[in-house]
């Protein structure tokens, strides 16, 4: 495994450090402050000069308007959208339209890719499930209804659900004989009968959907029918998540550096005292332990490398430290900024709630952690 990143996946990050650099995370109202959701919409402004920049389309190839980078490259760009707490689609978008590359066949890309990656189409997934925690594949049952697909079913939390123009959901098929009980993908629009959305809200503040299903008719050329999409598809939104949540820490880690740089006690800058050098410390081995596990799960879905445990187990793992360390590094930089850390006019209480809700994304660590252990059940190291 070699972590040098080629000149193209810097190229990515260069330009996503641009595009982010006038993002305030601060430019909505706090979740703090609302009962509702602190906005309607995501960053229209943003998601324009994503598309402009090239950074919508990093995945499709390049017949498609893209410029078929592997999920390393979207990574490195989550990773400074984190930063930021960049309110736009990035992640979800991006993967769904990997996966329509990957297992969509030629009709389905020519049809989707360029628009979606000038950003004129607006992808999402539903991948929590009826609540959250059970598998999103066995939230929404499908059935054949001649040519097309009748779908019947409850997501809760889809992000970004109100404005996506296509929900991807996956879907069991239900019925009987050849193909019972696979997973299929459905690519659902937002304006579909059957589908009815509920408001919901993250503890960031965004604005997520329990999306209810109700004989949704879904076309054949709408539905992604290839074995392995959902597995593939959940791989990189469970990695993206993971590169969010260290883009995050590692701001977070930064402004707790400046602030205990600058306050001071008893005549000295408390970041000198050992208490608190001490947990900066045990942040940034948590930090650290977050980007090798990151880029180790990342590499495996883009090169299909083997490896001693199935691609779960990496991907576990980076979830593990993902969930957990991103958890204990805001909550030490609460801690070494006393009060001022819950100041509504300071953003570290956004990259708290930000936090909590990247924790919990696509399940917390205890999941992973059983997840893993089943995997070395059955494939025992050494």
């Amino acid at each position: 495994m070699d972590f040098t990143f080629t000149e193209e996946q810097q190229a990515a990050a260069e330009a996503a450090r641009g595009v982010f650099a006038g993002v305030a995370p601060d430019a909505v109202p706090s979740p703090a402050l609302t009962t509702g959701a602190v906005a309607e919409g995501f960053d229209r402004a943003l998601w324009s000069r994503l598309a402009d920049t090239g950074l919508l389309s990093l995945l499709p190839a390049e017949e498609h308007g893209g410029a078929g980078l592997d999920a390393i490259a979207l990574c490195l760009v989550l990773r400074e959208a984190g930063r930021v707490l960049a309110r736009v689609p990035l992640l979800e978008h991006s993967a769904a339209i990997a996966a329509v590359q990957v297992y969509g066949g030629p009709e389905r890309a020519d049809r989707l890719l360029g628009r979606a990656g000038r950003g004129e189409l607006v992808l999402t997934v539903a991948a929590h499930g009826r609540t959250g925690h059970d598998p999103a594949e066995l939230a929404v049952g499908a059935r054949r209804d001649g040519q097309a697909w009748l779908l019947d079913g409850v997501q809760t939390a889809v992000p970004w659900a109100y404005d996506a123009d296509l929900v991807v959901v996956p879907a069991q098929v239900e019925a009987a004989g050849a193909g019972a009980g696979r997973t299929v993908l459905a690519l659902v629009p937002r304006a579909a009968d059957g589908l009815e959305p509920a408001e919901q809200v993250s503890t960031s503040g965004e604005r997520l959907a329990e999306l209810r299903l109700r004989s949704v008719r879904v076309g054949p050329q709408d539905v992604i029918e290839a074995d392995g999409a959902w597995e593939w598809l959940h791989a990189l939104l469970v990695t993206g998540t993971c590169a969010l949540a260290l883009g995050l820490g590692e701001r977070v880690l930064r402004m707790t550096g400046e602030y205990t740089g600058k306050r001071e006690q008893f005549g000295h800058p408390i970041a000198t005292f050992q208490a608190v050098a001490v947990q900066a410390a045990d942040r940034y081995i948590d930090l650290r332990a977050m980007e090798a596990t990151l880029w180790q799960a990342a590499w495996r879905i883009a090169s299909g490398a083997p490896g001693a445990l199935p691609v779960a187990g990496d991907l576990a793992v980076a979830k593990i430290w993902a969930a957990e360390g991103v958890r204990r590094v805001v909550q030490t930089a609460q801690h070494l900024h006393g009060g001022f850390g819950a100041d509504t006019d300071y953003a570290l209480h956004r990259y708290h709630a930000w936090a909590k809700h990247l924790e919990l994304a696509l399940g917390p660590a205890a999941a992973y952690e059983e997840r893993l252990g089943d995997l070395l059940a059955a494939h025992p190291l050494g």
